[in-house]
């Protein structure tokens, strides 16, 4: 066989095996209630607003005098390897009401259906509003550190800073139980791993995904417009 039909046969092993992992991380449809921890998910909303531009200058969350820092990405259930996903479907519909009582914490209520639809299905909750509170009890768990709570001017920090500050903030979070998120130069999430007992946890898996930048941008609050 020569050098080139190696490579390509390799090529696609590659391919194949790349793909088998993906596969792998999203179980689809798996029965609800079956996970191992959550994952608290925080997302800096200053950065996500400036990424999505004027496209959501006008949202609950980005348009008018908002001022959001951290809001509530999602809960999701995790098993050690991998995570369910879209465990009804179709799942349950949301009420109005579940929708709205959430929106100081999820301010955007597309974001909430989708949760709700992709991972609140899997929790196992006897209804919407009881996987809700549980999304309202983890986030009450973790504090905000104060010097993320109102930034007026943008800062430069590194992965390392951001979980080190999270860690300090809150008694019991160690290294090993948090994961910084970001893109091509801004924090964009915090995601913390809660156990079923709603005690923070280990979590190899989403920890070894934190950010590799050496240097970060932590983009300000925007200021209010009319």
């Amino acid at each position: 066989m020569s050098f080139s039909a190696v490579r390509a046969a390799f090529a696609v092993l590659a391919v194949l095996a790349f793909g088998g992992e993906v596969r792998a991380q999203a179980r689809h449809g798996s029965p609800p209630g079956e996970f191992d921890f959550y994952v608290l998910a925080l997302s800096w909303s200053p950065a996500f607003c400036e990424a999505q531009g004027d496209r959501m200058s006008r949202s609950i969350q980005c348009g008018g005098d908002r001022q959001f820092s951290f809001v509530v990405h999602g809960l999701w259930p995790q098993f050690t390897r991998g995570f369910p996903e879209y465990c009804q479907v179709p799942a349950p519909e949301l009420d109005r009401r579940v929708v709205n009582g959430m929106l100081d914490i999820m301010p955007a209520p597309g974001l909430i259906r989708a949760q709700w639809n992709k991972h609140g299905t899997c929790a196992g909750a006897r209804s919407p509003a009881a996987y809700f509170e549980t999304v309202r009890q983890a986030r009450a768990k973790i504090r905000i550190p104060t010097e993320y709570e109102n930034v007026q001017a943008a800062l430069t920090v590194t992965p390392d800073e951001v979980e080190d500050a999270f860690v300090r903030a809150n008694p019991g979070l160690t290294r090993e139980m948090i994961s910084v998120q970001c893109d091509d130069r801004r924090l964009r999430e915090v995601r913390v791993c809660i156990g079923r007992d709603m005690n923070f946890t280990a979590c190899q898996e989403i920890d070894r995904r934190t950010c590799r930048r050496e240097r970060l941008m932590v983009t300000p609050v925007r200021p209010g417009r009319i």
